[in-house]
């Protein structure tokens, strides 16, 4: 609400002067009493007005300007609506279920945290990224999002049981879970604490930060803005920003007792870190340092010895042992997963894709980063979607069903608050996506039972992570490694996401021009500004497409009012 923006611009930032926040708030609501009650009556009138429609021409028409949410569900015949509203109780009674068993931290938790509401849109997102999906498509959605959901929901339920913010000092339960976990920024190899059974980890990072600015377009500005305040330059990439910023309110959960850092994946992550490791100044903390140009054999040496010291570093300050057999049975189910993922990538190779577009990307990346591979119910997905998709293969082949005009690739970095992009260039221009740059990470597999190669197959993936494996290493992994996946999913269309305040890609457009001309591929350039929409909004993304489509391909959209919407107040 505009009319408050007065007194939220006045607030202090940082939380220990909170005492000085409340008289500014107190005395702008005493000023401004009259214009208060004026706008908050025209509030209830235009968000209390009906806005249900008869009639729905089209999917922009679930639309409706001013609007956070959708003016209705969307109507998808008898049997896929029955499935997808109850796929949508199961996700909030899951939610409740596994969150309601803590009623007072987790009231403490939406008080204290700003961040906490963006995940009540949770079932939002989904209807984003389900909207116009029938059939098979529509059930892979469901399941590799679940998938997701299911695991960050875990995570929250283990920031709010030990949080130091939401607990007192006695509560000796607590106390107890935060001395045996280890706290990791976003972007480090957690899979090695596999080899710790007896302790706990939880990525501080993404569920304040990355998560909540892909559910809400608008949960990272606070943090942005933060950060810019206290001097931050206005064109550092909004992901360093944000996880700075958030330092600066204090809005991280204390939730162990020691924190892994890391230089991933860029030099705005390394000044992150070192705020970051600032902040948590009174934990033993431990910084990984992976070399950028992992590509040269002689780095793999030093990345090794990095992972070692790491693993030290939680044995010295715990007081435990590195457990191989441990480690052994989670390699095994991160083989496993990869070799889904693999399954997938075949399919899509083929003229009868599968899992595709947002669907793929994200539940691979928080499969790898967030859980780590050692979510056990992320992996009975995986399994489950991979039966689904080879049963749909069969049948899309045997009726040579092709429901797509165009074969793209998405590369370069996604934006984080337009996670259903590739979603909407499927609905409205035919196009789609095979495969998104950021899932392909680290998909090669662990040697079980040797033990120097697994410590070197751990660097590699630690290098090889999202945002990294292609910006970082060299030349051939940017360039190179584009075409190669063009020729290999029989791509025509790249989707070139331009991130503003990204240098790693900046310098190689021109070079991505000419090389795409000579094999005669499109190249579409989608600028974003990765978790800040009001430097390129959703709209300015779809422009992009939509010119493109219409002016080098000649093409009419397949549904008009999804073309061009509103949807800049929408989460």
């Amino acid at each position: 609400m505009e009319y408050l923006r007065g007194a939220a611009a006045d607030i202090p930032y940082m939380v220990n002067d909170m005492k000085a926040a409340v008289p500014v708030i107190t005395n702008y609501i005493k000023e401004n009493k009259e214009t208060l009650k004026t706008q908050a009556a025209e509030d209830a009138r235009h968000y209390l007005k009906p806005r249900f429609r008869l009639h729905i021409e089209g999917k922009g028409d679930y639309y409706t300007e001013g609007y956070r949410s959708f003016n209705q569900r969307e109507w998808k015949g008898v049997k896929d609506t029955a499935y997808d509203f109850r796929r949508w109780l199961k996700l909030y009674g899951y939610m409740l279920a596994t969150l309601g068993t803590h009623p007072y931290a987790l009231m403490k938790a939406f008080i204290r945290y700003p961040w906490m509401a963006s995940y009540l849109t949770a079932a939002n997102m989904m209807d984003r990224h389900k909207l116009g999906l029938r059939g098979k498509q529509l059930r892979y959605t469901e399941e590799q999002f679940f998938g997701v959901i299911h695991n960050s929901v875990e995570v929250i339920l283990h920031i709010i049981e030990r949080d130091a913010n939401l607990h007192s000092p006695n509560n000796r339960r607590a106390a107890r879970l935060r001395d045996k976990t280890v706290m990791f920024d976003e972007m480090t190899p957690s899979i090695i604490m596999a080899g710790f059974p007896d302790l706990d980890w939880i990525d501080v990072a993404m569920s304040p930060v990355c998560l909540p600015g892909e559910v809400d377009q608008f949960a990272n500005i606070y943090y942005v803005d933060a950060a810019e305040r206290q001097g931050l330059a206005a064109d550092v990439c909004p992901l360093p920003s944000a996880e700075v910023g958030c330092a600066i309110v204090d809005d991280y959960p204390h939730v162990g007792s020691s924190f892994v850092t890391s230089s991933m994946p860029c030099d705005g992550s390394i000044g992150a870190a070192l705020f970051t490791g600032r902040y948590f100044h009174d934990l033993p903390r431990f910084a990984l340092t992976p070399p950028q140009r992992f590509n040269e054999p002689e780095t793999l040496a030093y990345a090794v010895k990095d992972v070692r010291n790491c693993i030290h570093f939680i044995e010295s300050t715990y007081g435990v042992k590195w457990n191989w057999d441990r480690f052994w049975e989670k390699a095994k189910e991160y083989n496993l997963t990869t070799q889904c993922m693999l399954d997938k990538w075949d399919v899509n190779c083929t003229p009868y894709p599968q899992v595709t577009g947002s669907a793929l990307s994200l539940q691979r990346e928080y499969e790898f980063q967030t859980a780590g591979c050692l979510d056990p119910y992320m992996t009975s997905q995986d399994l489950k979607v991979t039966d689904m998709m080879l049963q749909g293969y069969e049948e899309d082949k045997l009726a040579d069903r092709r429901d797509y005009k165009y074969r793209a690739i998405v590369w370069c970095c996604p934006a984080h608050y337009y996670t259903h992009f590739t979603t909407w260039a499927e609905q409205v221009w035919g196009i789609k996506t095979l495969v998104d740059m950021e899932s392909m990470l680290s998909h090669h597999f662990y040697h079980i039972g040797e033990k120097d190669a697994a410590l070197a197959d751990i660097a590699m993936a630690y290098e090889r992570m999202m945002m990294r494996s292609h910006s970082n290493g060299g030349y051939a992994n940017a360039l190179d490694e584009c075409w190669k996946m063009c020729e290999k999913f029989n791509a025509n269309i790249v989707i070139m996401y331009d991130h503003v305040s990204c240098k790693n890609f900046g310098g190689l457009h021109g070079l991505f021009e000419d090389q795409a001309r000579e094999r005669g591929i499109h190249l579409i350039w989608v600028s974003h500004d990765l978790m800040d929409p009001r430097t390129v909004s959703r709209k300015a993304m779809r422009d992009a497409v939509n010119k493109y489509m219409v002016n080098v391909f000649r093409e009419t959209p397949l549904d008009p009012t999804y073309a061009d919407y509103s949807d800049e107040l929408t989460w």
